[in-house]
């Protein structure tokens, strides 16, 4: 019997490591695939896998429902373009007409508009988020590859950071993966005192790399939590400081915490001395956050910011993770820039039990395939010249001028869209109505996906079936690369119609457009390149037949003290100026403060008092749902049935004064949109703000607009409420957490039976 395959009865089992579709960021749940005569039957978690231990997101556990759903697209479809938005139309061709059309309307678009005139989309990505640009810039030889995010604000702001600040990779919560076979038992392991979550759910999450439930195994152990949100989440009421700031404010609260630390000297002399570039500067800088002044804008009492940031001052050690609600602000990079600036005049980079911080450098970061591109093509990328800070660290364009640049021809005009893993009609983009108005614009439009979903119903012409992880061969890598806490193999255990995995999607296609740069012979030949490429030694295959099919290196600590932070070996951070950056002479450079400092939200009670008395509302969006990932997976039933609706929840103080009750359809609407969800009333949510769920849709509903946008997609989706084009002065970060709003009773609810009220 082999470690990853063997037989329980007439079950055929075979272990894998999950990453998707369907959704959840790279944490590498340990899975048992159960399946019979070549069909999924059902999941187990793998209990012999050392960092989930058995224990599985209810996602998974509803994946053979995914894979064998009926609506699943398991074969390539065309249609004509002038046919788009009509779901009669879909006719079924073979893979190889399909990789024809691709290769003729990219010889098309590239000799008559240039190879700029193609752009790659991508959302939260899946397998590593490597497929994407690697066929932009190898096969297409374009320079256009767009993340679908206003602000890029959803993990770039934060990677990017540690890049500038840091040096260094994606950094996270010491939670003992580096010690696998005994984890919190290991004698080397250190217990943090306590663990500040910024701006997460990771329980509902278990974002990137973070197993969300291992804080809890943490907390039964004796860590106290630190929790900054502005819901009462199952975290934050067990917290010992739960921070319930007014949505977009964080940053006041945190260099109000930092004011405390150094006027009060409880900061770490030695560390902030020797290895913090600008520390006297930032010591200035605080003198304007006291807890006084940081209390009437984040809410909370001066008395406890000051108390909590004594105590996590004197948690020996002490450690944070963070979220998106970190981003998701005009004000995330510098809100981003004080967490670790926080982190490191505490003493508490890179220790154990503290902050794991990844290897990397400042000047890191453009990714792959982007090398081998002309110089001519690259310097036409859409945002580049004007919004270094986001393209120095991204390849990306920049969201919000590339979207501008579809609707205006200006610079360029833009003729093809090739998307993989996004939905930028239901998830994630702001103003998507306009996006959806854009991609119209583009002459031909293709799209790899596993479910028709508004954005294909609306404006495909070509899709291509994905496979699900049961499907496929692959790997897992957490957090992207920048922090690999481990590197797992996923392993396939059957296959669904025509549907091809990314990977080899992006080899398949690399290799007719552009066979030099794809000299792979087949998946595995790849798979094992890549895996030398996280500095694991072996082949694919050697991975998955491996004792748990993963591998956890060991984290060295403190890096920075022997040279293993920096690009020359020499002790310091891979920063411009070998330190931390309280100053960073970039931000400068671009035309930003060099330190931190705290915005106020572009719309809000402060900022736009007159609207406000319009939108007396703070509205905060996106909290993770237990069911789904973003715009994912609304199409399966036990899924449904555990969040059915689009969901708007409020205080029962603002709710009375509103004569709402619970379970009433509601509209939510600002200057920028209106839209329809089911009021949920509850006392998590602070007064005067209101949350809504993001990326809703209906399935049911069917492609057909009746005004309600293919799927019921303008009913529900709460971005239209999100402007286009708010962002921060170096182009990262865009309002979607802290926007304000009104709510009133609506007509009714989508009523499926009877159809939708007008």
């Amino acid at each position: 019997m082999s470690n990853w395959q063997w037989q329980e009865g007439e079950w055929t089992v075979t272990r894998s490591c999950a990453w998707s579709p369907p959704g959840e960021h790279p944490i590498g749940w340990g899975l048992l695939f159960y399946s019979k005569n070549g069909r999924l039957d059902h999941v187990e978690g793998d209990p012999n896998q050392p960092i989930t231990q058995g224990r599985v997101s209810i996602k998974f556990l509803e994946l053979a429902e995914y894979c064998n759903s009926p609506e699943r697209i398991i074969h390539p479809m065309k249609r004509d373009p002038k046919d788009r938005g009509d779901g009669s139309k879909w006719q079924r061709i073979s893979w190889d007409e399909a990789w024809d059309i691709i290769v003729e309307k990219t010889r098309y678009f590239q000799e008559k508009y240039g190879n700029e005139s193609i752009m790659t989309l991508i959302g939260t990505g899946r397998d590593v988020w490597h497929t994407v640009p690697k066929i932009t810039f190898s096969a297409f030889e374009s320079c256009n590859f767009e993340y679908t995010h206003n602000g890029w604000s959803c993990y770039g702001p934060r990677s990017s950071i540690c890049a500038y600040i840091l040096g260094a990779g994606y950094p996270e919560v010491d939670f003992a993966s580096e010690f696998p076979e005994m984890r919190y038992d290991d004698p080397r392991y250190v217990l943090p005192e306590t663990v500040l979550v910024a701006g997460k759910a990771p329980l509902e999450s278990n974002p990137d790399g973070l197993f969300g439930h291992a804080l809890v195994d943490m907390m039964k152990r004796g860590t106290e939590l630190i929790v900054v949100d502005c819901r009462a989440t199952w975290l934050a009421t067990r917290a010992k400081y739960f921070m319930q700031v007014r949505p977009g404010t964080d940053t006041a609260l945190y260099l109000a915490m930092c004011n405390v630390i150094i006027n009060e000297d409880l900061y770490d002399h030695e560390f902030c001395e020797e290895w913090i570039y600008g520390f006297d500067e930032f010591k200035e800088r605080v003198q304007e956050y006291p807890p006084e002044v940081a209390a009437p804008i984040t809410g909370i009492p001066a008395e406890k910011i000051a108390e909590c940031a004594r105590y996590f001052a004197n948690c020996k050690p002490a450690s944070m993770t963070w979220g998106l609600a970190v981003d998701e602000k005009v004000n995330g990079l510098q809100c981003a820039h004080t967490i670790l600036l926080l982190c490191a005049i505490t003493g508490n980079l890179d220790i154990p039990g503290g902050v794991l911080l990844g290897a990397g450098d400042a000047a890191a970061s453009q990714w792959w395939g982007w090398e081998e591109l002309d110089d001519a093509i690259k310097e036409k990328r859409i945002g580049a010249a004007e919004f270094p800070c986001v393209c120095t660290t991204m390849s990306t364009c920049h969201p919000d001028r590339a979207m501008d640049t579809i609707l205006t021809d200006d610079p360029y005009p833009v003729k093809m869209i090739f998307c993989m893993s996004a939905d930028p009609i239901a998830c994630p983009s702001a103003d998507p109505r306009m996006w959806e108005k854009g991609f119209h614009r583009c002459e031909y439009v293709v799209v790899a996906d596993l479910f028709m979903n508004p954005f294909m119903a609306s404006c495909a012409d070509l899709i291509l079936p994905v496979a699900a992880l049961s499907e496929k061969d692959g790997i897992v890598a957490t957090h992207y690369g920048g922090l690999t806490l481990f590197v797992g193999a996923l392993v396939k255990a059957c296959q669904v119609g025509e549907c091809k995995s990314d990977d080899e999607i992006m080899l398949e296609l690399g290799k007719r457009l552009n066979p030099s740069k794809f000299p792979w012979k087949d998946l595995h030949e790849f798979l094992t390149w890549e895996l030398h490429g996280y500095g694991v030694e072996g082949t694919w295959e050697d991975l998955r037949d491996s004792k748990y099919g993963l591998v956890t290196p060991e984290h060295e600590f403190e890096k920075y003290a022997f040279g293993g932070q920096t690009w020359n070996g020499e002790p310091g951070f891979g920063t411009e100026t070998g330190l931390v950056e309280a100053y960073c002479q970039r931000w400068e450079r671009w035309g930003d403060d060099p330190l931190p400092y705290y915005e106020e939200p572009p719309y809000s009670p402060i900022s736009t008092p007159q609207l406000f008395k319009e939108y007396p509302f703070v509205l905060t969006t996106g909290a993770r749902s237990w069911a789904y990932f973003h715009s994912e997976q609304k199409q399966i039933p036990r899924l449904r049935a555990v969040d059915p609706w689009p969901e708007t929840e409020m205080n029962p103080i603002d709710a009375e004064r509103l004569g709402l009750q619970e379970g009433d359809w509601v509209y939510v609407y600002n200057m920028f949109g209106r839209v329809r969800q089911k009021l949920h009333i509850t006392p998590i949510v602070k007064e005067g703000v209101v949350h809504s769920k993001h990326a809703w849709w209906y399935p049911e509903k069917g492609p057909d607009d009746m005004g309600y946008g293919p799927y019921g997609v303008w009913d529900a989706n709460i971005n239209q409420l999100v402007p286009h084009g708010v962002f921060g002065k170096l182009g990262f970060g865009s309002p979607f957490k802290s926007m304000i709003c009104n709510v009133e009773k609506a007509e009714g609810g989508p009523d499926f039976a009877t159809g939708w009220p007008k």
